[in-house]
């Protein structure tokens, strides 16, 4: 794994001040306490049709994700596909959309009926505020990837692990499923070297702009 004092030595990270990462703490746990408040309303109603639709399965999928220097944490989503997807990608990956690390499917066979809309409107991904409360992920930051992914990932790849992981960040502002997995991890560099509480604040009010939905997110 990278080592982020050989990172700071090279200029991947040029923001490290306390007071930017104070600032940007206090930002987080104030926005991700603030959007869970005033989305209970909207959250129940998910919950609920997520049962509707399979009432065997949970409302919540946790997953294992790789987070800032390596560190794993468990991440949660809305469930957006059936209960046995995990078993089933083995079958599908050679039907993969996306060149690199990572695994994407537009008309994937494991997604439900009420996941594609949550996926669409990124609402299934509201749950992360609680990771963010627990200090695993950022409002803004790069993508936190699964561990068979990062196993593929160079040097240079292995960067964008250098900070803590967001729930959004410069590639879904910029083309998400459009893009390519390097377009993502150039996108992720570009992010760490030039991150501020201004920058961090742009990405969340594009974000914003963006969540009544997006024809790259699936």
């Amino acid at each position: 794994m990278i080592n982020p004092k050989e990172a700071l030595h090279s200029g991947v990270l040029k923001n490290e001040q306390a007071g930017y990462l104070i600032a940007k703490r206090i930002i987080d746990m104030l926005g991700a306490a603030f959007g869970l408040l005033v989305l209970s309303p909207l959250l129940l109603l998910i919950a609920l049709a997520i049962k509707l639709e399979d009432r065997k399965g949970p409302v919540l999928f946790s997953q294992i994700r790789i987070g800032k220097n390596g560190k794993p944490f468990r991440m949660y989503k809305f469930r957006s596909m059936v209960c046995d997807a995990e078993s089933r990608l083995a079958s599908l990956l050679a039907s993969n959309e996306i060149e690199g690390a990572m695994f994407k499917m537009k008309d994937d066979p494991r997604v439900t009926r009420i996941g594609r809309f949550i996926r669409r409107t990124s609402l299934d991904e509201i749950p992360q505020f609680l990771n963010v409360l627990k200090g695993d992920m950022s409002l803004v930051g790069p993508r936190p990837p699964l561990p068979r992914e990062v196993e593929q990932y160079t040097y240079y790849e292995k960067q964008r692990l250098l900070v803590t992981p967001g729930c959004t960040g410069l590639w879904q502002i910029s083309g998400r499923n459009q893009l390519s997995f390097q377009e993502m991890v150039e996108l992720d560099l570009r992010y760490i070297r030039q991150r501020s509480i201004r920058f961090d604040l742009t990405v969340i009010v594009k974000t914003a702009g963006m969540l009544l939905g997006s024809k790259d997110a699936y």
